[in-house]
Order: structure tokens, then sequence, then C-alpha cells
């Protein structure tokens, strides 16, 4: 900001909002709302009105607001890689691991579209589908994926890998996971991190698996004993 340019008051009122929802809670979630579908955005907030104070601006006011307190706060500016695509800020007082998992339970599945990255290897599974034999079984091919007729309908020979992990989904392979019905992409919050007393969690320490973690419990106890 150049010197004697003024700040919009209303751009102050935000800063000031945000520092003051920044030292009221203990934990602060850092979201990428991009690709978030306004529907489903608004179910979300009433699920968790009760639970979160969720706050979207623009990433250069948050951290204003997180250089405003960062005195008063340590370690709240390690939030700041965080604030990644469409960038929001929940505040709240709920243990961050149970705020993730209610999160996560949250989400829904969805198509996938052109353009998009796959989260995981979209797999087109072995079996019988509901197409007749026709022009498709070359729109398969086209994609590597072994077709063939049995019992007067298309039948896929073997588990494909569609698209891999990380990989942009093009307009046919979106085009054709919509024509099998395999939902890839899941809707709702993407928690990326949560701060709490001068720690950072991120998504990779915050997704734990409950059954995994207690059979690791279980094993600790048993060797214990």
């Amino acid at each position: 900001m150049s010197k004697g340019r003024r700040v919009a008051p209303y751009k102050k009122k935000v800063v000031d909002d945000f520092a003051n929802l920044l030292l009221k809670y203990p934990i602060i979630g850092a979201l990428n709302m991009e690709s978030m579908p306004s529907p489903q955005l608004n179910v979300m907030r009433k699920q968790l009105r009760t639970k979160v104070e969720l706050r979207m601006t623009k990433r250069r006011l948050m951290k204003l607001a997180i250089e405003k307190i960062k005195d008063k706060k340590p370690g709240i500016e390690k939030i700041e890689p965080y604030l990644k695509g469409m960038p929001a800020l929940l505040f709240t007082s709920e243990n961050p691991f149970t705020l993730f998992k209610t999160i996560k339970k949250s989400k829904s599945k969805a198509p996938a579209k052109a353009g998009q990255i796959a989260p995981m290897d979209i797999l087109v599974k072995a079996g019988p589908t509901s197409f007749m034999p026709g022009p498709i079984i070359g729109e398969l091919g086209a994609l590597g994926i072994k077709a063939g007729v049995e019992g007067g309908k298309i039948s896929i020979k073997e588990d494909t890998v569609l698209v891999h992990e990380g990989k942009v989904i093009s307009d046919k392979a979106a085009s054709m996971m919509l024509r099998l019905n395999i939902e890839p992409m899941e809707v709702g919050l993407d928690l990326v991190a949560v701060f709490e007393n001068g720690v950072i969690y991120a998504k990779d320490v915050l997704d734990i698996d409950e059954v995994v973690f207690n059979k690791k419990l279980m094993k600790a106890c048993s060797s214990a004993l």
C-alpha cells in the first residue's frame, strides 16, 4: 500500500472483526473454499453454526488481522501458509480432531468435472454395465478400458485406473465417469490446518483412522502387560 493511500473504512472493520475473532477463540481453522458450491456451503453453515463461526474475506485482509494480534496470540502467524485457494477462517472452541471428524463425515460424493484434479486413483471396476453394444466400446477403449459384449450388454474386462491421483481429469474421462455413475469427488469443507496453543495441526495429522489407531492402542497395551 503506497504512502498516503487511505484504507476504506469497511476494510478496517473487516480486519478488526477478524482480529477480535482470532483473539476470542482458542481454535482457528484454515479452510480452502475453492470449488465449494453455494448450496452445500449454506447447508454446512447451518450444521455447524452452534459449534463454529465461519468467515471469508480476501487473503490480504486476513493476514493484516493476523499481523495485528500476533503479539497477543504467539504463533498465530504459522497459519498463514495454509490460507490457500479461496481461503476462509473457522473459529471455534471444539477439539481440533473432533472438528475434523465432524467436517469429514458431512462431506458428500459428487461427479468429477473436466479440469479438476483427481483426489485419488480413479478406478473403473471390472464387471457388467447397463450399456447396449455400440460405439461406447470404442470410447472405453480410447480411455484404456478393455470392454466386450457379454449377455447382450457391454462388460468391462478388468479393473482399470482411469485417472491417476494428482492428474487433471479430461473432458472425455469426466463424461465417461458420469455415464458409469462414478463419483470420485467429495463436496464439503476442506479443513487444511488448525491452530491451537501455538501449534499447527495439518490435515494429514488431523485425519486419524480410528480403527487403525485403536488397534495400535490395543497392541501397545498388550505389549505393556
